[in-house]
């Protein structure tokens, strides 16, 4: 049985930092993409950011670039988002997903994904 388990979210002033953590379980393949989704209301679920797990290559989205670093460690199958410089427009519901195996991490793409967590809500007051 496959399971994401989102932590780490929360309300946060604007400028503030916050730290997303993915625990994941039950996902052997070695060849995948971990990935954060976001969804504001209204507004249909974006990839942010991704980590192909074998190799480390990263997909960051140009809208979090500079702001937003993914990282994981593979020993502890977590994965982990670091959002600073945080505004209101990054207010949203996190997602943590999982590719089908051996795809890519770019594009992030709801089609691309077989798992999904149940999501974390990040709220940035301005």
């Amino acid at each position: 049985q496959v399971e994401l388990v989102e932590s780490g979210g929360g309300q946060v002033q604007a400028g503030g930092s916050l730290r997303l953590t993915c625990r994941y379980s039950g996902y052997t393949y070695r060849n995948k993409c971990m990935g954060w989704f976001r969804q504001a209301p209204g507004k249909e679920r974006e990839g942010v950011a991704g980590i192909y797990t074998s190799d480390e290559s990263r997909y960051i989205d140009d809208s979090v670039k500079g702001r937003f670093t993914i990282y994981q460690d593979y020993s502890k199958n977590t994965v982990y988002l670091q959002l600073n410089s945080l505004s209101h427009e990054d207010t949203a519901m996190y997602y943590c997903a999982v590719t089908h195996p051996s795809e890519l991490c770019a594009p992030m793409e709801p089609i691309r994904i077989k798992y999904w967590g149940q999501g974390t809500q990040v709220t940035v007051s301005s």
